[in-house]
């Protein structure tokens, strides 16, 4: 069995996750969605929401497994037994980022293989950031995400704005 870790935050989900894992699964038997819980950039959702809303979308995929990690990405491969990292690519200058961080996972882990998948192309233009930056302007996003997703944004963006704080710590 090969198992295959998809690493990210995924703040939020979006059509162009979901296109990746989808693809991955159709090559391995099994995709496990990693929600990391820390990583070196402002986040809207907490993990735990995170992981709710990424295991709510891929619920009816039988070979799409959705878990919480902290700590390093190869490292969390070796404890689930992954043997595969899965990335995705949008534009040319995610190839830049990717192929530093793939050398790097293969400098700590020679034995996990790090495999990227081009987005679709309707998707090149989807990043988390800007369907963050989207909605919290009242833009519609229900093109770019999953209704569930969508919905949970919206919520979250009137508790923020009720709060008199815009989303990403900006005072109104």
């Amino acid at each position: 069995m090969v198992r295959a870790l998809f690493p990210g935050t995924f703040d939020p989900i979006h059509y162009g996750h979901v296109d990746i894992a989808s693809r991955a699964a159709r090559l391995f038997d099994e995709v496990v969605v990693a929600v990391y819980d820390r990583p070196l950039k402002s986040l809207l959702f907490p993990p735990e929401e995170r992981i709710a809303l990424v295991t709510e979308t891929f619920k009816d995929s039988p070979k799409v497994r959705v878990v919480g990690y902290s700590g390093m990405t190869v490292e969390f491969c070796r404890k689930i037994g992954a043997q595969v990292i899965v990335r995705g690519m949008r534009v040319f200058s995610d190839f830049e980022y990717e192929f530093r961080m793939a050398l790097a996972n293969h400098r700590l882990a020679p034995d996990i293989e790090s495999v990227a998948f081009i987005t679709d192309e309707e998707h090149t233009f989807i990043s988390s950031t800007t369907v963050r930056e989207i909605a919290s302007l009242a833009g519609d996003v229900s093109s770019m995400v999953p209704p569930h997703v969508n919905a949970a944004l919206k919520n979250r963006l009137k508790d923020v704005g009720d709060q008199q704080v815009r989303p990403f710590g900006i005072k109104v």
